[in-house]
């Protein structure tokens, strides 16, 4: 052991703050304690009374005030409990935390116990109430049903936890019925806390379980009581990093040790019992859902497991830190706090044999909920899994193996969107864990059931012994057993190091802490080592940044995922999002301008030490696990520390008492001395060694930050980092007024407002940048994936909102629970509407004979119908998030809410009148926001729903001043998407309007359109065709403007139309805001009269403008295959849309064509192609092509082999279509840099073409297979419309 001994500090470096004693006040008696929801059903011991702050040393810390309301109710979350003789009265442990605003927190360490009760008042009203109650229930039960279990969970007392049902029966029973003060001895619960800034759990359990031996064993403790609590307040130093301290309690000395700078921090509580009680892969979700920041509610029966579990999982977080509301301990009396519309890390005391249906909670859209006694959880819907979860959780399983653990504890978890995630009925489940907690409680780090039998057999068994020995000899191992054995050994072993059995058990928990702490951190050391190149530092100082941190993106999220595994991305494009990721960016940036957060300098020595080793390794990049390499040395570095103390505190000793002070009274903790335990050594002689030289330098350097940081400044960057949370961080504890929940309440409001308009603002931003680079500005930064991370957490936003102050809760989604409401409202209206006599005037349609789309009626119940029609959707989560898209996806959504919210009677009878949707302002700029969402375009309905049945709606518009509007032939459409074709259908005679149910087809890309040329009227010139989804609304126009006849036009029977998205106006598009410009034009009748126009007139564009229009095609067509693959759309539209390479190529053929001969027909570019291919085939027929090169040749076939295949197709689509069919298939199959030379050396090109035509210059022309080849570089497809019936 080292020679330096620790003395007395100051409060911020000493082990405890506070110690507090909570019980029974004698003086104000019995008070039931209204807050914890009193229940006088019950039998009075059953009962909840107000505990009190008995005593606590010293009055004042400064820098951490004592805060008495909240340690009470933390210290005895259920009140008093009473037990007599015939009750067990087992000690309790467990602990709790206590967060301030500020994110800081300290901790508390309590120890309850049963004391005699020696007041005869409390003893004689507790026989009163006794009396009482025996009275009243009588004539209705028998004494012993008065334990009810039919309360309302939350509700209740809970008391029935301490007492295992293991109990005699017949005491029990008789304990429940009745206490008389002259048969029975009355108990009640007394707590010792212990205060710490530091969670040192195991050394603090200690130290008050031994205070407590000392007041119940038989001869009293070497010094009084007030020695050891003066010294463990005062005189025992918090141990540096990366030292161990030694201490005295009352029998044995007491060892803690404390991580190194660069090490993992403290973490004391078990991770063992959580995996035992969770099971590894259930721990793994609930851990998953706490870094996407869902709601986590923990339910159990046992405080000190609901706090195991959860500083379990905040632990294993590192580098990041939870930065919501956490309470890992919900008193009774703050219940209200699970209606915080945020996500919150929140603790439940169950009740025994309460079944979990029973458990109504304001909101479940986004909750986690983790039945810790149970062994189950519940998961939200939509929940992306946690990277390479398989590879981790055997790494997980095989480090708790290896001490003796089974991995294999919980249930399966259940999520909700599966049908039958019923709760398990509690009769069912508590059998097995009755059993579990015998076997398998992993606290004791016992092995499986079923692992430990195997090794009791083998043990126990000569014959099995001499069997295993025989198969050691001839070489085969039975490896999970060796494993097994292995770890047993290995813990024995450990125990020959002269400690004791619960340093051993302290010292195996400590190196199994920190091997599985390690195995998450190298997870997050792998996924994100290169996060540091995606920082983003705008800003020249500190005060500038600041000042415009809500303006400024830190990180650059699109290049970051850009660079990711494909598997890992569902969960990092939502993790990305989060507030604890924001938040440590933040602490990156800072970092750059004052001293790095502990937790950041930990992270990102870690990466340069793992960068040392690797040189940036392909690894790095690719989803391939990587193991944790550093488990041996961490442990080892805790063994060390444990072995070879660096300190020991000053021993507790006599203090400066007055005779008969301090005196031993066996089984009662003695009232303590105050003066002597609210004052620190002053002046005895321990307080001279004190070291003053690190306190000076500490203060110098505390003096000088101060005088750097200006007045002003200081100020701003203090209530900027309250602030960098988006919500409330911490409600308080300790005040319970009206007043102080209501203003809880407003910051909840405030909050969610701030986060709906800075999630709108991102919306927006992201998609109009993505938006400006389709019309040529700026750099794309958003993918499909960010887009539906954006959308999901908007969808989070409007539930938590929704769920913010219900009255009582309706279903899993408060959403949609408001919209049932509502339909059933509006439904009754119209039916007492249909009733009534007034008779109602039919909508009449234009009467001027004119054939348009007719109008789709703006109707938030229709939109509902759609969705319940929706046969894939099963849960009414999924129902409210499939309603928030449609609507979305329609630019109804601000309109729709906005008309849900106008019913304020409804909203006042399902709302409370904190509730957001009930705060008038705060509702109006919400709408307003959502408002601004009407600026962009977004499919998130369409393209997340591809499998359900949608009705569409075909309007064909003819040009009847030119023909009849009616064709005597049989006509037919074919409506073709991205995601499929409705394949061809009928069009009724004389019918121009019809509706089929097709599967989604996704964003419409062209249209079919053809007749069979039958009867007198065959010939039929088109307009165009309209094409609506009848769900979403959204209206394609496909223009045409051409003939579909024989010998009329360019002859086609069939056309194939390409489409644009029509942009509402007038009525439809009244209250949806603003648009940004259409992304894609079609072919317009414009383009294509003029170029067959018979007279020549029209517009006709320069050779220059014809030059730069291919240019153009070409590029976007190359921008296209540089777009990540989901989001690149319709290449239909590029190859063959206004604008597009057919339009720009048919222009350029077309200059100086001589297309109006007197007296002859039209000519067409597939004209001169015909005839310039038989010219070829006739030459070649003669020889006259045998001398050209073997490439030339091969060209010539394959132009061949198109034209006739094109010319051969059964599908009449004219001389333009032919055209058209042949540069989609030149340019898919890379053979239009080789067909241009022919055609231009083909003579047939002097008598078709004039002098000045581009296709005669050979510059442009070659300048234009330059510019086809660069599209060899990229595969194109085309779709099945395009090249139907051809065979090549």
């Amino acid at each position: 052991m080292s020679g330096s001994s620790a003395v007395s500090c100051s409060a911020p470096c000493r082990f405890a703050h506070y110690f507090v004693i909570c019980g029974i006040d004698t003086e104000t008696g019995l008070e039931p304690d209204d807050l914890a929801g009193e229940n006088f059903e019950q039998s009075p011991l059953k009962r909840t009374f107000k505990s009190k702050v008995l005593a606590h040393y010293p009055e004042n810390v400064i820098g951490n005030p004592f805060d008495q309301d909240a340690v009470n109710m933390l210290c005895m979350p259920k009140g008093l409990s009473f037990r007599t003789q015939a009750d067990q009265r087992q000690p309790q442990f467990h602990s709790f935390i206590i967060t301030k605003e500020d994110g800081s927190r300290t901790y508390g360490f309590v120890h309850t116990f049963y004391e005699e009760v020696t007041s005869p008042q409390i003893c004689s009203a507790m026989q009163t109430l006794y009396q009482m109650h025996n009275a009243e229930h009588a004539s209705d039960n028998p004494p012993s049903s008065s334990s009810s279990s039919s309360m309302d969970s939350l509700a209740s007392s809970l008391d029935e936890v301490d007492s295992p049902t293991s109990s005699s029966s017949l005491s029990s029973c008789r304990a429940a019925g009745s206490y008389d003060t002259s048969r029975d001895t009355l108990y009640v619960s007394k707590a010792l806390c212990l205060i710490t800034p530091m969670p040192f759990m195991h050394a603090c359990r200690r130290f008050l379980s031994q205070l407590h031996k000392a007041v119940t064993a038989a001869t009293a403790p070497p010094l009084p009581l007030e020695s050891y609590i003066h010294n463990i307040l005062y005189e025992v130093p918090l141990p540096a990093p990366g030292r161990s301290l030694k201490f005295h309690s009352v029998y044995e000395p007491i060892v803690c040790q404390r991580p190194g700078l660069g090490e993992l921090p403290l973490a004391d509580f078990p991770l063992a019992e959580a995996f035992s009680l969770l099971g590894v892969e259930n721990l793994v979700q609930v851990f998953t859902c706490t870094l996407l920041e869902m709601q986590i509610l923990l339910y159990s029966q046992d405080y000190q497991r609901l706090m195991t579990v959860a500083e379990g999982i905040t632990t294993l977080l590192f580098p990041f830190q939870w930065q919501h509301v956490y309470v890992p301990i919900l008193p009774a009396s703050l219940l209200h706090f699970l209606d915080a519309p945020v996500p919150y890390l929140m603790g439940l005391q169950s009740k025994e044999g309460t079944d979990r249906s029973k458990l109504e909670l304001p909101q479940e859209a986004n909750l986690c909920f983790v039945d810790i006694d149970n062994h189950y959880i519940e998961l939200p819907e939509d929940f992306p899994q946690f990277p390479n979860k398989t590879e981790f959780i055997q790494e997980l399983s095989e480090v708790l193996l290896s001490f003796g653990i089974s991995a294999n504890g919980g249930a399966p978890s259940r999520t909700r969107n599966s049908p039958g995630s019923t709760p398990s009925t509690p009769s069912r489940e508590c059998k097995t864990v009755t059993l579990w907690q015998l076997e398998d409680d992993g606290r004791n780090g016992n092995l499986a059931g079923e692992e430990l039998s195997v090794l009791e057999l083998l043990q126990g068994n000569t014959t099995l012994e001499r069997l295993q020995a025989l198969t050691k000899r001839t070489g085969v191992t039975v490896a999970h057993v060796d494993a097994l054995r292995a770890g047993i050994k290995a813990q024995r072993a450990e125990g020959h190091g002269g400690r004791t059995v619960a340093e051993e058990e302290e010292l195996r928990h400590a190196k199994l802490n920190v091997q599985l702490r390690e195995v998450f951190a190298s997870r997050f050391t792998a996924m994100f080592a290169d996060y540091e190149a995606f920082v983003i530092q705008s800003a020249p100082d500190l005060e500038s940044w600041l000042t415009n941190r809500e303006q400024m993106h830190n990180f650059d999220k699109a290049s970051f995922l850009s660079d990711q595994p494909e598997p890992y991305l569902p969960f990092l494009s939502h993790f990305i999002e989060t507030q604890m990721f924001a938040t440590f960016i933040d602490n990156k940036i800072m970092s750059q301008w004052e001293e790095k957060e502990p937790l950041l300098h930990v992270f990102d020595a870690r990466i340069d030490k793992a960068r040392l080793y690797n040189v940036r390794a392909p690894s790095l990049r690719s989803s391939n696990y990587q193991r944790c390499s550093n488990l041996k040395e961490c442990a080892q570095a805790i063994e060390q520390r444990l072995m070879k103390i660096n300190h020991t505190a000053i021993h507790p000793h006599l203090l400066d008492m007055k005779i008969g002070q301090g005196k031993y009274m066996q089984g009662s903790f003695p009232k303590l001395q105050a003066d002597v335990l609210n004052t620190g050594p002053a002046s005895n002689k321990w307080s001279h060694r004190m070291t003053t030289t690190p306190r000076k330098k500490d203060r110098h350097r505390q003096q000088t930050e101060h005088l750097n940081l200006e007045n002003d400044l200081k100020e701003k960057y203090m209530q900027e980092a309250r602030s960098l949370g988006k919500n409330i961080r911490q409600p308080k504890l300790s005040d319970l007024s009206p007043a102080v929940i209501a203003q809880t309440n407003w910051k909840f409001v405030e909050g969610l407002l701030k986060e709906c308009r800075l999630k709108t603002k991102r919306m927006l931003v992201e998609k109009m940048g993505r938006e400006a680079v389709e019309l040529g500005h700026g750099e794309a930064n958003i993918t499909g994936l960010e887009e539906n991370t954006l959308i999901a957490s908007l969808c989070d936003l409007l539930e938590r909102i929704w769920s913010h102050g219900l009255q009582v809760k309706q279903g899993k989604s408060a959403l949609w629970s408001h919209l049932l409401h509502y339909q059933a409202r509006e439904e009754n209206l119209e039916q007492q509407q249909a009733e009534s006599p007034a008779c109602h005037v039919p909508e009449r349609r234009k009467s001027d004979g004119s054939v348009s789309m007719p109008s789709l009626r703006v109707y938030l119940i229709q939109d509902m119908r759609h969705i319940q029609s929706m046969s894939e959707i099963k849960t009414d989560v999924g129902r409210a998030r499939a309603w928030i898209r449609l609507s979305l996806e329609k630019k109804l959504l601000s309109q729709h809410l906005k008309q849900l919210l106008s019913r304020q009677t409804l909203t006042k009878k399902l709302y409370k009148r904190y509730a957001f949707l009930r705060c008038e302002e705060e509702k109006e700029q919400f709408l307003f926001h959502l408002l601004s969402l009407n600026a962009v375009d977004y499919f998130c309905f369409t393209s997340v729903f591809t499998t359900i049945m949608i009705p569409y709606r075909v309007v064909i518009i003819p040009i009847k001043k030119l023909s009849n509007a009616m064709t005597t032939s049989n006509p037919w459409v074919c409506v073709s998407g991205e995601l499929g074709d409705s394949g061809i259908m009928q069009i009724p005679k004389n019918v121009l309007e019809m509706t089929f149910d097709c599967q989604n087809l996704g964003k419409l890309t062209t249209v079919q359109l053809g007749h069979d040329n039958a009867g007198l009227l065959a010939k039929w010139l088109v307009d165009c065709v309209m094409v609506r989804n009848e769900i979403t609304g959204h209206t394609y126009r496909f223009p045409c403007g051409r003939w579909l006849g024989k010998g009329v036009d360019d002859g086609s029977l069939e056309r194939v139309l390409i489409g644009e998205l029509v942009v509402p106006s007038g009525e439809e598009e009244s209250g949806r805001g603003w648009r940004t410009p259409p992304l894609q034009r079609s072919p317009t009748q414009t383009r294509r009269i003029s170029i067959t126009s018979l007279s020549g007139r029209g517009y006709k564009p320069t050779s220059a403008q014809i030059q730069e229009a291919i240019g153009e095609a070409v590029n976007s067509i190359i921008k296209h295959f540089h777009k990540p693959e989901k989001e690149r759309g319709s290449l239909t539209i590029l190859l063959c849309g206004e604008n597009s390479l057919v339009a720009a190529l048919e222009q350029f053929f077309y200059h100086g064509f001589k297309s109006a001969r007197l007296f002859q027909k039209t000519m067409f570019v597939w004209d001169f192609v015909e005839k310039a291919v038989a010219y070829m085939e006739s030459a070649d027929q003669m020889g006259d092509l045998q001398e050209t090169t073997e490439h030339l040749g091969m060209s010539c076939q394959s132009l061949y082999r198109y034209v006739s295949a094109i010319n051969s197709t059964p599908r009449n689509i004219g001389k333009d279509g032919k055209f058209q069919l042949l540069v989609c298939l030149g340019a898919r199959d890379r053979l239009l840099p080789q067909w241009l030379p022919l055609l231009v050396e083909c003579p047939v090109i002097l008598q078709m073409y004039e002098d000045t035509a581009l296709l005669r210059d050979r510059t442009p022309v070659h300048a234009l297979i330059a510019v086809l080849e660069t599209l060899h570089d990229f595969p194109i497809t085309l779709e099945s419309s395009l090249v139907k019936g051809i065979d090549l």
